[in-house]
């Protein structure tokens, strides 16, 4: 009879375990997974409280979660100051614990037992292979009773069972994740994409692109929806063939498992508009080796017509700008080789002078050439160091003036500007572009000025003049390299709204400044401004390498958060960043940006202004983790309206695309230099030296956790200026669970305590009641 009742028990054990474990693995949330497998464990054991405290890497709490606790009971349990260091004593046991009197062994451990509300403990590691992934924690056995040795196995097996739920859990969001960057990927692409479905040969999924693309042929007589668009579509092949769409070669694809690869082909609807595309098609295979589904990329051919339409524009200018000085040579050589009799010796040097005056013109044209041809390539290089403003300008001026001009060039460089970034001889180049453009188009008695004056972090340097000026309408078109036709009598030719001023712009540009024109009309003159980057001063740029190499000795590299839905500025920022010894992290999902800040702690976010969806200064009042970091705009929009609202938003700066990778790293690197704090921080007797993250109080060690270190550096940060208790959280513990507020005031009378500071006569540390903490602003030299 006893036996029976043994088997028995032993199998509702057996049946409250599998229900159990089934009850933990019915969810992939790993916020449930925990909340359920804690419930499960005080069921299994009958314990009155339970804790479940998941782990990070490096042992940190990642995760707790209670059951059966008040809410006050929990508070306190969470304030309680000696509760990190008692489960950092049980977490270093790593084996199963069944205590009989709980408060004695506190006590034992020096530990006050106040908050101990029971005497029967029992706490059980939570371990997949070998990775440890938390602790369970339950107290008050029912009726007072102690914890057996059967709830301990039923524990054992339990938590190995909810340590596998809880990995999986978490591998099945960072899989989500993943999809949803991969969604974000395709859904931006400049190619358009369509996904077609082996069951019913109809296409499952369009992005953004190919819906473009085929709405482009939506007349009023279309059906609605692309599919129905579909129905209606004529296709013409290369060799001139007319088929349907659901007879493109497409769709052998998906019996026959072929790849189609680069076709062009026409779309349009009878009587409609059209569109030429260039087709691939790549069959997606099931487990069961069958083709599932086709997936097929299109490309719009009309920006890569129109390109070949600039190239054969771009070679009749090519051909325009060398015939004027090959004929002139040629004229001039075939005068004095068939003059008959021979010119005298003065006429003959003259027209050696015409032809030596047309070969240096040919050869700065060629020259010009190379060098577009290389800034499209983008292979152009500039060697920046730093130089003098003044002596560039006086050696553009010179060369200028040695050519004959007979315009004066007044020069207004003050005395001390910041030295420039820059490549001499390009910068050089660039002003003499420019002058030379003035003098064509001014009378030859107007003056030619050239300013300096700092710009931020950069210098601006303009060229003006008085001459016939700019309509509004024009002054967009300067820069392009593809000449453009000039309004009725303003007489500008191609050269100066071509490719000289392309040529200008993109040396500009590689350096990592920008260039504008601005003219108040015709017959009002105009005005060129180039930037340039300021060079950073000896010591700053001491400080940097310094910095740099301390990073590469000890592993660590600063994460760089770059959030923007272009593909190229993604590979083009994460590139540079990566050779500047940052970790970047891109993402064109604004949705996740909260998620990955928890997840990554970078120390700065790069941020498009425009995204999908999303703008990026809406952004930063949607998500709060984003105040807690220096932000940084990267934008084509560069209108001083726009800057001003991203600074009124909380941005540190903000960078107009295109930028050189000299100019993002020094921007990033100054925001980051910014926001850790100068060198050493002095209040009082307490000394912070931020890069050896050392404190000391009055010269004297003074040892910190490193959650203390960090809650005493952020607030030292932002000394003068209240941080609240939110932003700590958010910033410590990645999190927006308001429930760690009060681990944050329980860390600030630890911190208190080891300070010397009166709560009720701060030094150190203010409290502002109901908002958060503060630091006074650091003692001045």
């Amino acid at each position: 009879m006893a036996r029976q009742e043994e088997i028995e028990t032993l199998r509702e054990r057996v049946s409250s375990l599998g229900a159990a474990i089934l009850r933990i693995n019915a969810s992939l949330d790993p916020r449930t997974v925990l909340q359920r497998a804690i419930d499960s464990a005080r069921e299994l054991t009958g314990a009155r409280y339970g804790l479940i405290a998941t782990t990070d890497d490096v042992g940190e709490v990642r995760e707790l979660v209670s059951s059966g606790f008040t809410p006050d009971e929990r508070r306190q349990l969470v304030e309680w100051p000696d509760g990190p260091a008692l489960f950092a004593h049980l977490r270093e046991l790593r084996a199963p614990v069944r205590l009989a009197d709980l408060p004695a062994y506190v006590s034992g451990l020096g530990y006050s037992p106040d908050l101990m509300r029971s005497k029967t403990f029992q706490a059980t590691p939570m371990r997949h292979r070998d990775e440890d992934v938390g602790i369970f924690f339950l107290a008050g056995k029912t009726a007072a009773m102690e914890f057996t040795a059967e709830d301990e196995e039923m524990l054992v097996l339990f938590a190995s069972q909810a340590a596998a739920a809880i990995v999986n859990a978490r591998a099945y969001r960072n899989e989500q994740r993943a999809r949803a960057d991969l969604e974000a990927l395709v859904e931006t692409s400049p190619v358009g994409v369509v996904v077609l479905d082996v069951g019913n040969r109809r296409p499952a999924s369009f992005n953004r692109e190919a819906l473009r693309i085929v709405d482009g042929l939506r007349t009023d007589d279309t059906p609605e929806g692309p599919e129905g668009l579909l129905d209606t579509i004529t296709c013409r092949r290369a060799d001139g063939t007319e088929t349907a769409f659901d007879q493109l070669p497409i769709w052998p694809s998906l019996s026959s498992g072929e790849t189609v690869r680069a076709e062009e082909i026409v779309l349009f609807v009878p009587g409609g508009p059209s569109v030429a595309i260039l087709i691939n098609a790549t069959p997606i295979r099931g487990d069961d080796g069958k083709v599932a589904s086709v997936v097929v990329t299109i490309q719009d051919l009309a920006p890569l017509r129109e390109l070949e339409r600039q190239r054969a524009e771009f070679l009749a200018l090519v051909s325009h700008e060398l015939r004027a000085p090959l004929t002139s040579i040629k004229g001039s050589a075939t005068t004095v080789l068939g003059a008959a009799p021979a010119l005298a010796q003065a006429e003959m040097l003259q027209f050696f002078r015409i032809i030596d005056t047309q070969a240096d013109q040919m050869q700065g044209l060629i020259g010009n050439l190379l060098d577009a041809g290389r800034i499209e390539s983008g292979t152009l290089s500039v060697q920046a160091e730093p130089l003098d403003v003044a002596a560039v300008v006086e050696a553009a001026r010179s060369t200028f003036l040695s050519g004959g001009t007979r315009h004066a060039v007044l020069v207004d460089v003050p005395h001390g500007l910041l030295r420039v970034l820059a490549d001499r001889e390009r910068i050089v180049q660039v002003l003499n572009n420019l002058l030379a453009n003035a003098a064509r188009y001014s009378p030859e008695s107007s003056p030619i000025r050239i300013e300096a004056v700092p710009e931020g972090v950069n210098v601006a340097i303009s060229v003006s003049d008085e001459g016939r000026g700019l309509p509004a309408e024009m002054l967009p078109r300067l820069f392009r390299k593809h000449s453009t036709p000039a309004p009725e009598g303003v007489g500008y030719g191609p050269w100066s709204n071509g490719l000289g001023l392309a040529i200008c712009k993109g040396l500009v540009e590689a350096h990592g400044g920008r260039i504008w024109a601005e003219s108040a009309g015709l017959g009002q003159g105009s005005r060129f401004t180039f930037t340039i980057p300021a060079a950073a001063d000896r010591g700053t740029e001491a400080k940097t390498r310094e910095t740099r190499r301390m990073l590469r000795q000890s592993g660590e590299k600063p994460c760089v958060l770059v959030v923007d839905d272009d593909p190229q500025t993604l590979r083009y920022v994460r590139r540079t960043l990566a050779e500047a010894d940052y970790h970047p992290i891109v993402t064109a999902d604004p949705a996740g940006v909260a998620d990955i800040i928890r997840a990554e702690k970078p120390c700065l976010v790069l941020l498009d202004l425009m995204l999908p969806g999303s703008d990026g200064i809406d952004l930063m009042g949607e998500v709060p983790e984003l105040s807690d970091l220096p932000v940084i705009f990267i934008s084509g929009y560069g209108r001083d309206e726009t800057i001003a609202r991203a600074f009124e938003a909380g941005a540190v700066d903000y960078i107009v695309k295109p930028f050189s990778p000299t100019e993002l790293t020094a921007r990033v690197s100054a925001a980051i230099r910014s926001r850790a704090g100068a060198e050493l921080f002095v209040l009082g007797d307490l000394a912070i030296d931020y890069e050896r993250r050392h404190v000391t109080m009055r010269g004297v060690h003074l040892p910190l956790t490193a959650k203390e270190y960090e809650l005493l550096r952020i607030l030292s940060v932002d000394a003068g200026r209240v941080v609240t208790s939110e932003a700590l959280v958010r910033q410590i513990w990645g999190t927006r669970d308001l429930a760690y507020v009060e681990r944050v005031r329980s860390f600030v009378r630890k911190l208190r305590a080891k300070l010397g500071d009166d709560a009720t006569k701060p030094v150190y540390l203010f409290n502002e009641r109901g908002i958060g903490y503060r630091m006074p602003e650091p003692d001045k030299p």
